[in-house]
């Protein structure tokens, strides 16, 4: 099994490759394959922003491993103007989807429901497949409910901290 613990900077070339979802690449902890079928284990570091297309990774035997977008089913919307385009992904945001912002459109996870209300709103939506990359949010890090050891964590960027804690 090639075990892998260790992010490193993208490199020109590599050993191996990974195709993950992005659901894989938020994962900390995965069993997954390589494109050549080897069996990998991933104990990436927990908390940290999930794998992007192209990151790299390093295996304990020294390997480089380069991570791919796999193409997933997605829904790609565009409207008639920017105002509409803000308005669907005001609604996006109210639902706390995961959501891929590129120049005049959105993308987000095949989803009817979603779907139906974009297409409410005005929206052009199209099923695509492709790689999915969706923004990380403006806290980072990652989604944090847990109040143990709340005095350890600490977002960043401080958004939004009126005065200190007691």
């Amino acid at each position: 099994m090639l075990v892998i613990h260790e992010r490193i900077e993208a490199q020109p070339t590599w050993d191996e490759e990974l195709l993950l979802t992005y659901e894989a690449r938020s994962k900390s902890r995965l069993r997954c394959f390589t494109v050549k079928g080897e069996d990998v284990g991933l104990f990436l570091q927990r908390g940290q922003p999930p794998l992007c297309d192209g990151d790299c990774l390093r295996s304990q035997d020294g390997r480089v491993v380069r991570v791919c977008a796999r193409p997933e089913a997605l829904l790609h919307v565009t409207c008639a103007n920017a105002c509409e385009l803000t308005r669907a992904a005001y609604h996006l945001g109210n639902r706390h989807v995961a959501v891929q912002i590129g120049d005049g459109w959105l993308r987000l996870l095949d989803d009817y429901v979603l779907k139906a209300m974009l297409e409410q709103l005005g929206a052009k939506v199209e099923s695509i497949e492709a790689g999915f990359q969706p923004e990380q949010g403006a806290y980072g890090g990652g989604h944090h409910h847990s109040h143990q050891l709340e005095a350890d964590f600490s977002y960043a960027p401080r958004l939004h901290q009126f005065g200190g804690r007691t």
